[in-house]
């Protein structure tokens, strides 16, 4: 995908709530508040999700956009 698509995608997801798939298989999801030309994102009452377990509620977090594996539509 070119860097403008995922851009568009992006743009979209504002304001919405989505889930997060990090490198080393790390999964966090939280509302998209915004993201820069990095690709790097804001998350508001982002939480990690571990398996098998209760989320970690994290707060207000930046995802390096390097670290980003996929980002789609969670639902809560």
């Amino acid at each position: 995908m070119s860097e403008f698509g995922a851009t568009e995608i992006l743009t979209e997801s504002l304001g919405s709530f989505v889930l997060v798939k990090l490198k080393g298989g790390r999964e966090v999801r939280g509302t998209m508040k915004s993201f820069d030309q990095h690709l790097n994102l804001v998350l508001e009452n982002a939480e990690e999700l571990i398996a098998e377990k209760e989320p970690k509620k994290l707060g207000t977090i930046i995802v390096r956009g390097d670290n980003v594996v996929i980002v789609s539509p969670s639902p809560r």
